[in-house]
């Protein structure tokens, strides 16, 4: 019978175990990652942490130090990660060797101004300095009180550190506090760190969300778009080590924390012109996920409309499509456009498909019906390349990754 071990999917037909994760992303798959636990409160977060590292595919090790195993036990490390838990010179110093990046959080003052000198006072020194003669991506998310990270002498050792190629990532001040950011955007911020060095990594546009026109000051026509389809692929894309920049209209989810840039662009008219300033720049890939309006009010009022006053007659216009709008600018780079459609049999869903790849010079384009939406016995949609061929999406999953391969690919 199969069982899951660091991470992979149970079938269906098993019942998931305790020391088991379920796969949310691949963006650490392959990569046997060291955890380095030191002595800050932070500590007591290790669990979480370790199981969303193995979430994204991670093998996990992790090295205690001994003031970290006065705040968090072995035992549970061990079951966090289902894999090795060193805690002195005793333990299995072959496994640092192995590393293909390390992770210390919580890291204290103590443990940055050890590297720093080179200190071994323990298996987690000696493998950051391991790392160090390998060139081996580490990151740091250091955990204290805000006087202790606002002494200037804090600051002279993270600058030391960053000066080594480590990464360094602060959280936010709370209660007095320099706490560590929550174990979802540090394994996010973590995997970009380890992907960025990667071949074909690039700069990428995503827009996303609905956008509206105004009818008065208090009313406007909007179409319907939650933005979680472009800050799905925002965020696969920012895993696996691309710049992304997204271009946000109306949006009812919340976004990823750990996206770099989002400007905001709730008009068409404003989001194209970001679209066009963003041209300028050396843009290597343009996702446009983006529900932008077709038609836009003429002659917005000023003020509110008198309500009861019988019937409104509204005139409107048709909007400038963005994808045709700046396809010569962006003629160098990849281009995936979305099309939602509606009533229609999938031959001609895949037919309008080619017709916009045609007209708006796109590389390639995902296709939906609104009927499909939702329906998980139904494709999450289709994606349709230039050449005519189109390929089956099951799930967000499978949809981001087919994006990924594109842009990563080149035109």
């Amino acid at each position: 019978m199969e069982e899951v071990m660091m991470g992979t999917i149970l079938p269906p037909y098993m019942a998931i175990r305790d020391t088991d994760v379920n796969q949310r992303g691949d963006s650490l798959s392959g990569r046997t990652i060291l955890l380095g636990v030191s002595g800050g409160i932070a500590a007591v977060d290790t669990v979480r942490l370790a199981r969303e590292l193995r979430r994204h595919g991670a093998d996990v090790r992790v090295a205690l130090t001994h003031s970290a195993q006065r705040i968090i036990t072995p035992l549970a490390v061990e079951w966090a990660t289902q894999g090795e838990v060193i805690t002195d010179w005793d333990g299995n110093m072959e496994v640092l060797d192995q590393v293909d990046g390390i992770l210390v959080a919580p890291a204290t003052r103590d443990t940055m101004a050890s590297y720093v000198h080179g200190l071994q006072h323990g298996p987690l020194m000696m493998a950051l300095s391991v790392a160090r003669s390998r060139d081996c991506p580490v990151m740091m998310i250091p955990s204290m009180h805000l006087d202790l990270a606002n002494d200037p002498v804090t600051d002279d050792i993270v600058q030391e550190v960053r000066k080594h190629g480590i990464h360094v990532v602060w959280g936010e001040e709370q209660e007095g506090k320099r706490k560590t950011p929550h174990h979802e955007e540090i394994v996010a911020r973590f995997a970009h760190h380890m992907n960025s060095g990667k071949k074909n990594r690039k700069e990428v546009v995503v827009t996303l969300g609905a956008t509206r026109s105004a009818i008065d000051d208090i009313r406007y026509v909007q179409n319907t778009s939650s933005g979680a389809t472009g800050y799905a692929i925002a965020d696969d894309l920012f895993r696996h080590g691309h710049d992304v920049t997204c271009v946000a209209g109306i949006t009812t989810v919340s976004a990823p924390k750990w996206l770099p840039l989002i400007l905001e662009a709730p008009e068409p008219n404003a989001m194209l012109k970001e679209l066009q300033v963003l041209s300028k720049d050396t843009i290597q890939a343009w996702i446009h996920t983006a529900a932008v309006l077709d038609y836009l009010v003429a002659q917005p009022a000023e003020g509110k409309i008198a309500s009861q006053q019988g019937s409104l007659n509204i005139e409107l216009i048709e909007g400038e499509k963005h994808i045709e709008a700046i396809r010569d600018a962006c003629k160098n780079a990849v281009r995936i456009g979305f099309k939602l459609e509606s009533g229609i049999k999938q031959k001609d869903l895949i037919y309008r498909a080619t017709a916009q790849i045609e007209k708006a010079g796109m590389t390639a384009v995902v296709a939906n019906r609104l009927e499909d939406l939702g329906d998980e016995s139904k494709p999450r949609g289709y994606l349709v390349d230039s050449l005519g061929s189109h390929f089956v999406l099951d799930d967000t999953a499978k949809m981001c990754e087919a994006i990924r391969t594109f842009v990563e690919r080149g035109i």
